[in-house]
């Protein structure tokens, strides 16, 4: 819980009030991100100290087409990553409606991409994951559930993205990775926010932040 009460003082220290009443952070850019903590970085686009800054490192997974699907695919996107696993009775419905809400923000938006990865691909195969995106409504022009290797996904999930709340904490290679978190990843592969994926109005800042992102 550590890093999401920081990420909210943050918020709150930067929040600007909107004409709906809703409280709104708007910044002209967004830190950079490169730890578990998530402290931020403030460092202006392009500055030379980006040049060996964290980025998402080099993967290869399988989309619900069987699609192979790497850090290339995504670099120059904009995009929002979470973890899940299609069998899950309790976050993960949540976490995908709120994924089909920023689907819909950007349905029409190429520049924009959403990344799921399954946390069990032992049973999220690449059919249950096409069967999951037609029943849910996912449109896999904007929407890549990925599977692949487990230790690979959990590595990407805890050494890459930073998604757990447990700081300090060693875990197996193997324990369970589970996390409400949504991460925003720019189009160089740096991470630039950390948001509570069933938090209504942390998604509607998600959404101001990815318009922050495409105007970089």
């Amino acid at each position: 819980m550590q890093k999401i009460k920081f990420y909210i003082l943050f918020l709150w220290m930067n929040i600007s009030c909107q004409p709906n009443g809703e409280n709104i952070r708007q910044l002209k850019h967004l830190p950079y991100y490169n730890e578990a903590t998530f402290t931020p970085h403030w460092l202006k686009p392009g500055a030379q100290a980006l040049e060996n800054f964290h980025r998402i490192p080099p993967f290869l997974l399988f989309n619900q087409n069987g699609d192979t699907i790497t850090e290339d695919s995504l670099k120059g996107k904009v995009y929002v990553a979470d973890f899940f696993f299609t069998s899950c009775p309790g976050i993960c419905p949540k976490m995908t409606n709120n994924m089909l809400s920023l689907q819909d923000s950007f349905r029409h938006d190429p520049e924009v991409w959403l990344v799921s990865h399954s946390v069990t691909p032992e049973y999220d195969s690449i059919a249950v994951l096409k069967d999951y995106a037609r029943t849910k409504g996912i449109d896999s022009d904007k929407w890549h559930l990925l599977t692949g290797d487990q230790e690979l996904i959990y590595t990407l999930g805890r050494k890459a993205y930073f998604v757990e709340e447990d700081l300090g904490l060693e875990k197996e290679a193997d324990e369970f990775l589970h996390t409400e978190n949504f991460v925003l990843v720019d189009r160089q592969l740096h991470i630039r926010g950390i948001y509570n994926g069933l938090n209504k109005a942390s998604i509607q800042q998600l959404i101001v932040d990815i318009h922050t992102l495409k105007q970089e």
